[in-house]
């Protein structure tokens, strides 16, 4: 077996992972950075899924070098595409104009500007990267984790870790439970946190939100693309579930707010505008570049009907996460041969057979992204969790604006966002504030050199809903890097430096001055979302 030693460890390479490693090698650390797939970048890359942000991420609420990150994608695009002037000299260049996001890309674009910001510390040698890696074992002495063993996906090789920090980046937060980290998965009850949409009943450990394998595709009309049937296709094609207003594969569905009836299509007519599916998460726009230079959009399709809910990823057997994330797949191929062979048209006929998969924007045989979307994880039980009290519209009442935390290591806004759960339950998609991050939900309870840097802090299943997305999660990894090289530097611990009132206002110095976080709202009563 071989043997690494570091300063920090990080494992898990998506986004809050990349950006731990980036703050942490800015303040001069070594750090050994590991992915499970062979792409950096997480929900942005290996899940494909650009980026939900709030209103006003062009100007503020984010982090200078998330920022860095999205002038390297537009600048990507202007160094390497054949834009009209009026995209290339755009400062607010949409790549694929898609409507979630006034940056909808590329996938592969993000991975190589994501790969550009991490060169330099690479060529060094001061950060190591090992790609197709997962966490097999933790080695733990009291309450510190002294090593952690490395399995390579394809060759079964291992490698353990030795570091003074290691940060737990995965999409699941799975060094938790193999580290013996006190945490919770699922729903907790309204008994556990007072939160007005928690489960009325007892806590549920595997009430999870819906995952998503995604992909890409494009449409040449006069072409048949139609991919072979899927094996669970005609389980698909009658299933409906007892909330859902039709057929899982269909143009209706359930509006995340009204949780009123639907309809959406891939295709809408000319005169109704910005009401399609295509566009909604269009990921590559034609109509950048000169007449016939490309011969289709490309988009992304993570939409109601391909949401996977009838099992979860946490807290069941290896052979039923298995078998979930097979029907996950099974489910969004069985959407786009629906799609290609029988979905309503618009002009009367059934199915749109020029619908291409594009196996070559996700990087994948089957056409489908490297990893599934996933919105929820297992998340420490935190000195402080963030609660819906703290930042939702109802539940703080005639209170303006959320929490205000004296120990916030950065900002966020996003409505707070429930996909369908694993139990049978419906949207729920309510109004928050815009809120800050504390420090407290990045420690746990007891463990002293562990820490989350992805969705795996101290928040609750219903304030996953609005600190999971893609600012945010870049947001909680860089603080948790930069706590982490912070307390070598000065021999503290984590907890010492949230309670000591001149040590935190020394990191949240460092924070805000050198790396460049927001660490509060101009003016967070403004509105809500």
């Amino acid at each position: 077996m071989r043997e690494r030693q570091t300063d920090i460890l990080i494992v898990g390479g998506g986004l809050g992972g990349v950006a731990a490693a980036l703050a942490a090698l800015s303040l001069g650390r070594r750090v050994f950075l590991s992915e499970e797939t062979d792409w950096i970048g997480g929900q942005l890359t290996a899940q494909a899924v650009p980026p939900d942000e709030h209103p006003w991420i062009e100007g503020t609420g984010c982090t200078a070098s998330y920022q860095r990150l999205r002038r390297g994608i537009r600048d990507y695009y202007r160094r390497n595409y054949p834009l009209l002037p009026e995209a290339r000299f755009n400062p607010l260049l949409n790549p694929g104009e898609g409507r979630v996001s006034p940056l909808c890309h590329e996938p592969r674009v993000a991975l190589a500007v994501l790969g550009e910001m991490l060169a330099p510390h690479l060529a060094s040698r001061q950060l190591e990267l090992v790609l197709r890696c997962r966490p097999a074992a933790v080695e733990c002495d009291g309450d510190r984790v002294r090593a952690v063993t490395l399995t390579d996906t394809e060759t079964g090789e291992r490698l353990t870790v030795q570091a003074d920090y290691v940060l737990d980046a995965t999409e699941l937060g799975d060094l938790l439970p193999m580290a013996g980290v006190e945490h919770v998965t699922g729903a907790e009850s309204q008994g556990d946190t007072g939160e007005p949409h928690a489960l009325p009943g007892e806590p549920d450990p595997l009430d999870q939100q819906a995952f998503t394998a995604c992909f890409a595709m494009d449409y040449l009309p006069y072409e048949d693309h139609t991919i072979e049937p899927p094996a669970d296709y005609a389980f698909w094609r009658e299933y409906k579930a007892d909330f859902w207003p039709g057929p899982q594969l269909g143009w209706d569905f359930t509006d995340p707010v009204t949780l009123e009836r639907r309809r959406q299509a891939v295709f809408e007519p000319p005169d109704a505008p910005h009401s399609d599916l295509w566009t909604f998460r269009r990921i590559f726009y034609r109509g950048h570049y000169p007449a016939d230079r490309f011969a289709s959009d490309v988009t992304l399709v993570n939409w109601p009907q391909n949401d996977y809910w009838l099992g979860p990823l946490v807290g069941v057997s290896e052979e039923e996460r298995q078998r979930n994330l097979r029907a996950a797949q099974q489910l969004s191929l069985s959407l786009l041969y629906w799609m290609q062979t029988e979905a309503p048209r618009l002009d009367g006929g059934a199915g749109y057979r020029g619908l291409r998969l594009r196996h070559d924007v996700v990087g994948t045989r089957n056409g489908l992204a490297k990893h599934v979307y996933v919105r929820e994880s297992r998340r420490i039980r935190a000195e402080f969790t963030v609660l819906e009290q703290h930042v939702g519209v109802d539940a703080r009442g005639a209170t303006e604006g959320a929490e205000s935390f004296a120990d916030s290591v950065g900002v966020g806004s996003y409505r707070l966002d429930l996909h369908p759960t694993t139990r049978l339950r419906t949207y729920v998609d309510i109004s928050s504030w815009p809120f800050q991050i504390p420090l407290g939900a990045l420690l746990p309870i007891r463990m002293e050199n562990l820490l989350p840097a992805a969705k795996n802090i101290g928040v609750t299943h219903i304030t996953n809903g609005c600190y999971r997305l893609h600012p945010v999660e870049w947001n909680v990894g860089e603080a948790a890097g930069a706590l982490a090289a912070f307390c070598l530097e000065r021999t503290l611990t984590p907890r010492q430096v949230r309670k000591t009132p001149a040590l935190l206002a020394d990191f949240q110095r460092l924070l805000h001055g050198r790396l460049g976080f927001a660490l509060e709202w101009p003016n967070p009563r403004a509105t809500a979302r």
